[in-house]
Parts: structure tokens; sequence; C-alpha cells
């Protein structure tokens, strides 16, 4: 249990820095694209068990990247109000 939630932080600190990378977001803060990450991959997770894809971990990183993605847009969109 403890083996799989690490490998979930490290999995979602991947997938936080590479979104980003993408977005051209601040990438010095560990923590925070480590909380990207888990919460893009819960975004993802969710967005790909409506659209029935997933279940390698391969697949699960990049709807991870893809939902930290989503969260990044959507907090400058919606919180800090940035076009």
């Amino acid at each position: 249990m403890l083996i799989k939630l690490l490998i979930e932080l490290v999995l979602g600190g991947v997938a936080g820095y590479a979104a980003a990378g993408i977005m051209k977001a601040d990438q010095s803060n560990i923590v925070m694209n480590v909380i990207l990450g888990v919460v893009g991959g819960i975004v993802g997770g969710l967005i790909g068990n409506l659209l029935g894809i997933g279940g390698g971990w391969i697949s699960g990183l990049i709807l991870s990247i893809a939902g930290a993605c989503l969260v990044i847009w959507a907090w400058r969109k919606f919180i800090l109000g940035k076009k």
C-alpha cells in the first residue's frame, strides 16, 4: 500500500512537472508540481473513465499530464482571471 502511494506521488510529480512545462507555468515548486500531477491524475482518470480510455501506467501518465494541463488552464482562467 505504501509503495503504491509512493509510486503515485512520483508519477504525479512527473505529470505535474511535464504539465507545468507544457503550459509554461512555474516549474520551481516541486510540491505544487506533485499536487498538480495528483489532481490532474484524478481529473484525467475521470475523463479517461468517461471515454473508456486507460488501463496501463503509460496511459495513466498521459491522462495525468492532460488533466494537470486542464487544471492549470482552469486555474488561470477562473481563479487568476488570465486569458
